[in-house]
Protein backbone atom coordinates (compact mmCIF):
# COMPACT_ATOMS: atom_id res chain seq x y z
CA UNK A 1 0.00 0.00 0.00
CA UNK A 2 1.42 3.27 -0.99
CA UNK A 3 1.75 5.90 2.25
CA UNK A 4 0.55 9.42 0.95
CA UNK A 5 3.60 11.70 2.26
CA UNK A 6 2.54 15.88 2.68
CA UNK A 7 4.91 17.91 3.28
CA UNK A 8 6.32 21.65 2.92
CA UNK A 9 9.93 21.96 1.64
CA UNK A 10 11.84 24.04 4.54
CA UNK A 11 10.31 21.09 6.90
CA UNK A 12 13.06 19.36 8.60
CA UNK A 13 10.39 16.82 10.32
CA UNK A 14 9.35 16.30 6.31
CA UNK A 15 12.97 15.50 5.34
CA UNK A 16 13.56 12.43 8.18
CA UNK A 17 9.84 11.41 6.96
CA UNK A 18 11.07 11.44 3.52
CA UNK A 19 14.44 9.90 4.77
CA UNK A 20 12.78 7.20 6.93
CA UNK A 21 10.41 6.04 4.31
CA UNK A 22 13.55 5.76 1.44
CA UNK A 23 15.65 4.12 4.40
CA UNK A 24 13.14 1.51 5.33
CA UNK A 25 11.88 0.75 1.46
CA UNK A 26 8.19 2.29 2.02
CA UNK A 27 6.36 3.04 -1.22
CA UNK A 28 5.45 6.83 -0.94
CA UNK A 29 4.03 9.13 -2.79
CA UNK A 30 5.49 12.80 -1.96
CA UNK A 31 2.80 16.07 -2.25
CA UNK A 32 4.02 19.49 -1.31
CA UNK A 33 0.98 20.99 0.30
CA UNK A 34 1.96 24.35 -0.75
CA UNK A 35 2.36 23.54 -4.55
CA UNK A 36 -0.64 21.43 -4.32
CA UNK A 37 -3.14 22.52 -1.30
CA UNK A 38 -5.07 20.24 0.60
CA UNK A 39 -8.75 20.29 -0.35
CA UNK A 40 -11.73 20.36 2.38
CA UNK A 41 -12.60 17.08 0.95
CA UNK A 42 -9.23 15.85 1.74
CA UNK A 43 -8.71 17.85 5.18
CA UNK A 44 -12.20 15.82 6.38
CA UNK A 45 -10.95 12.85 5.58
CA UNK A 46 -7.33 13.34 7.69
CA UNK A 47 -9.74 14.57 10.64
CA UNK A 48 -11.65 11.35 10.23
CA UNK A 49 -8.33 9.33 10.70
CA UNK A 50 -7.54 11.90 13.56
CA UNK A 51 -7.01 10.21 16.99
CA UNK A 52 -6.55 13.92 18.46
CA UNK A 53 -8.98 16.01 15.77
CA UNK A 54 -8.15 19.37 14.97
CA UNK A 55 -5.91 19.81 17.89
CA UNK A 56 -3.33 17.43 16.25
CA UNK A 57 -3.50 19.04 12.66
CA UNK A 58 -2.66 22.61 13.66
CA UNK A 59 0.52 23.75 14.13
CA UNK A 60 0.51 26.73 16.62
CA UNK A 61 3.87 27.71 15.95
CA UNK A 62 2.24 29.01 12.38
CA UNK A 63 2.25 33.31 11.90
CA UNK A 64 -0.93 32.24 10.18
CA UNK A 65 -2.10 30.81 13.49
CA UNK A 66 -1.07 33.83 15.30
CA UNK A 67 -3.72 35.70 13.47
CA UNK A 68 -6.48 33.40 14.16
CA UNK A 69 -5.70 32.17 17.19
CA UNK A 70 -8.29 34.01 19.27
CA UNK A 71 -10.79 33.01 17.04
CA UNK A 72 -9.97 29.50 15.92
CA UNK A 73 -12.10 27.99 19.00
CA UNK A 74 -15.49 29.92 18.02
CA UNK A 75 -15.52 28.58 14.41
CA UNK A 76 -17.73 25.98 13.07
CA UNK A 77 -15.44 22.45 12.04
CA UNK A 78 -16.56 23.60 8.39
CA UNK A 79 -15.07 27.49 9.10
CA UNK A 80 -11.70 26.03 10.50
CA UNK A 81 -11.46 23.36 7.85
CA UNK A 82 -12.05 26.03 4.58
CA UNK A 83 -9.66 28.39 7.04
CA UNK A 84 -7.06 25.28 6.86
CA UNK A 85 -7.53 24.75 3.14
CA UNK A 86 -6.48 28.41 2.46
CA UNK A 87 -3.62 28.86 4.65
CA UNK A 88 -1.97 25.26 4.36
CA UNK A 89 0.88 26.97 6.44
CA UNK A 90 -1.13 26.48 9.95
CA UNK A 91 -1.06 22.59 9.25
CA UNK A 92 1.41 20.45 10.93
CA UNK A 93 3.81 18.89 8.86
CA UNK A 94 4.75 16.38 7.95
CA UNK A 95 1.46 14.10 7.38
CA UNK A 96 1.55 10.79 6.48
CA UNK A 97 -1.66 8.27 5.77
CA UNK A 98 -2.71 5.36 4.00
CA UNK A 99 -6.54 4.46 3.64
CA UNK A 100 -6.59 3.30 7.58
CA UNK A 101 -3.55 4.91 9.53
CA UNK A 102 -2.53 8.33 9.78
CA UNK A 103 0.64 10.10 11.10
CA UNK A 104 0.63 13.91 11.97
CA UNK A 105 4.51 14.99 12.88
CA UNK A 106 7.19 13.11 13.05
CA UNK A 107 8.02 10.14 15.14
CA UNK A 108 10.67 7.50 15.24
CA UNK A 109 8.20 5.25 17.02
CA UNK A 110 4.97 5.77 15.53
CA UNK A 111 5.94 5.90 12.02
CA UNK A 112 7.18 2.04 11.96
CA UNK A 113 3.02 1.39 11.58
CA UNK A 114 3.38 2.23 7.81
CA UNK A 115 6.02 -0.96 7.29
CA UNK A 116 4.48 -4.30 6.40
CA UNK A 117 3.06 -6.60 8.93
CA UNK A 118 5.19 -9.33 8.29
CA UNK A 119 8.55 -6.62 8.76
CA UNK A 120 7.06 -5.59 11.80
CA UNK A 121 6.24 -8.92 12.73
CA UNK A 122 9.92 -10.08 11.85
CA UNK A 123 11.16 -7.48 14.12
CA UNK A 124 9.26 -8.55 17.30
CA UNK A 125 10.59 -11.61 16.52
CA UNK A 126 14.36 -11.01 16.58
CA UNK A 127 13.72 -8.16 19.43
CA UNK A 128 12.37 -11.05 21.46
CA UNK A 129 15.39 -13.42 20.22
CA UNK A 130 17.78 -10.86 21.14
CA UNK A 131 15.84 -10.08 24.71
CA UNK A 132 16.62 -14.36 25.75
Amino acid sequence: MTVNLLTTPSCTSCRKAKQWLIDHEVDFRERNIFAQPLSTTELKQILMLSERGTEGLISTRSYVYEQYKDKINSLTIGELIKLLAAHPEMIRRPILMDAKRLEIGFNDDEIRRFLPREVRKNDLERLIRNAL
